[in-house]
């Protein structure tokens, strides 16, 4: 009976639930060192399978696998940051935060961070392509790795909400979960060009 039991494939949530928080786990931790994974829309999508998954507790294994991930990858890049900005020649991980940060975006950062202190973490992690700069800005600051880690940590659970509750109203909207899938994702790029497109217009203006 014992071997039987073994050989029976499990339920399919079981399965889904085996592979996809540890992926949506360490998706989220790549996307937070390597800014080009689109994690928001990682996590709306997980939401909406959870949405329509039986098990209990579903939605806040999801919430917690993505908000963890976040929170340390931000804070792995942080230390590799700060490693940068103590070495003579820099190191690539900062040269890259530096890419992405233009020096406009930069200055702006800079002087909400001063004004605004660890809100600022909060609404960059809101913000699409928000992130960096103000990282980058506490860098420059020298914040040490405490002061920043407390800023960081209600501001993944921020982000981490806001995208849940984004795959949660596709979810809701569609019976299949690949439609609610397309249709959070669909949103969740908007969401994350519109600030770009925005920047476009008025520059054009």
């Amino acid at each position: 009976m014992w071997l039987a039991a073994a050989a029976t494939p499990p339920p399919a949530e079981s399965t889904q639930q085996a592979i996809g928080y540890p992926s949506l786990f360490l998706l989220v931790l790549i996307g937070a060192l390597v800014p080009v994974v689109p994690t928001g829309a990682l996590v709306s999508s997980a939401a909406v399978v959870a949405f329509h998954q039986t098990a209990p507790f579903s939605l806040a294994l999801v919430f917690v696998t993505a908000s963890l991930a976040a929170f340390l990858g931000d804070i792995a890049l942080y230390w590799l940051g700060r490693r940068g900005m103590g070495s003579k020649n820099g190191s690539r991980w900062l040269e890259a935060i530096r890419s992405r940060a233009p020096e406009e975006r930069l200055a702006q950062a800079q002087e909400r961070l001063a004004e605004h202190g660890v809100a600022v973490l909060v609404l960059s992690r809101l913000m699409p392509a928000g992130r960096i700069p103000v990282m980058l800005a506490c860098l420059v600051a020298k914040w040490p790795m405490r002061r920043f880690a407390r800023g960081n940590f209600p501001a993944c659970l921020a982000w981490a909400v806001t995208y849940q509750l984004i795959g949660i109203l596709g979810g809701s909207l569609f019976n299949e979960p690949w439609e609610g899938v397309v249709a959070a994702v669909a949103l969740t790029l908007v969401i994350s060009a519109a600030p770009g497109v925005w920047r476009r217009v008025r520059a054009a203006r």
